[in-house]
């Protein structure tokens, strides 16, 4: 039964919208510095209030002055980290359908060996090898290239595990109603599982986007090529001319351009984000 309090709906929300006000206020405060000068954000007290050069701010952090103390404008390294996440992501999901797919409807020696193999790889994230996977990506020639930054980053247990899960609650007469069609393997992970799990795979698509978004260690290890920085390694150049040579307008114009795609990301697949989660209609 659901308590229809006065008081208890009036708490409920006043606790909801502090929690949204201290978590937004930061961001708030990064869009108002990205719309003044420079020295007019270092003034005190700062600014609370939008200013009047936004449009030539953004405009100097995507194509002009905003070079990051390199000679990549952050447009490039937009298009690095777009590549870069794209990547990790449609090879996640690719790799751990199939190998979930294998997992749970073929049979082949030391099968959950196999699984568990995977699944213990949990514990070791690419932070934990990432000196004998530096050694190994450089030894085949890939520093500083889109394969080198994505391809140790593109395998997930986690999804595996994930998908594994999901294949293991279809019901067999799906597969015995498609062997008696004569659709082959592949034709039945194609044409039943796939679209089956479309919810799992959107939820899977926004946390892994944003995942291979912000990366920054391996990134900022295995690149030494300023076209090939994402804009995550951008911002942190940007920092590193001292305090004094800072332009703080131009490096939050940028960072509120760095939050633009995965934002939309989510604000465009919220509703399958949520029911990937959640449902578990077949």
């Amino acid at each position: 039964m659901i308590d229809r309090n006065p008081w208890l709906t009036f708490v409920s929300h006043a606790v909801l919208i502090l929690g949204v006000a201290i978590v937004a206020f930061p961001l708030y405060l990064a869009l108002v510095a990205s719309t003044h000068t420079a020295d007019a954000i270092v003034q005190s007290p700062m600014p609370l209030l939008p200013g009047a050069h936004l449009w030539e701010n953004y405009q100097a952090a995507l194509f002009g002055s905003g070079k990051l103390g390199s000679n990549t404008t952050v447009v490039r390294m937009l298009w690095v980290s777009f590549v870069m996440a794209m990547v990790i992501t449609v090879g996640k999901i690719a790799i751990s359908l199939l190998s979930a797919f294998a997992i749970v409807y073929f049979r082949f020696p030391f099968k959950m060996l196999c699984f568990w193999a995977i699944f213990l790889t949990l514990m070791l994230p690419v932070e934990v090898r990432i000196l004998p996977t530096y050694k190994v990506v450089a030894d085949l020639g890939l520093l500083n290239t889109y394969g080198g930054l994505t391809l140790p980053l593109i395998a997930s247990a986690t999804a595996t595990f994930l998908f594994r899960q999901f294949f293991l609650t279809v019901p067999d007469e799906l597969v015995e109603a498609a062997r008696i069609d004569g659709a082959g393997p592949m034709r039945f992970f194609v044409d039943v599982l796939v679209p089956l799990s479309r919810t799992s795979i959107a939820a899977l698509f926004v946390i892994q986007f944003i995942y291979g978004w912000n990366q920054y260690l391996w990134p900022l290890l295995m690149t030494t090529s300023e076209d090939m920085y994402p804009v995550v390694i951008g911002i942190k150049r940007m920092l590193a001319g001292g305090e004094a040579a800072v332009d703080w307008n131009i490096v939050m114009a940028t960072a509120i351009i760095a939050m633009l795609p995965p934002t939309l990301v989510v604000m465009l697949m919220q509703k399958w984000f949520v029911k990937g989660l959640v449902d578990t209609e077949k």
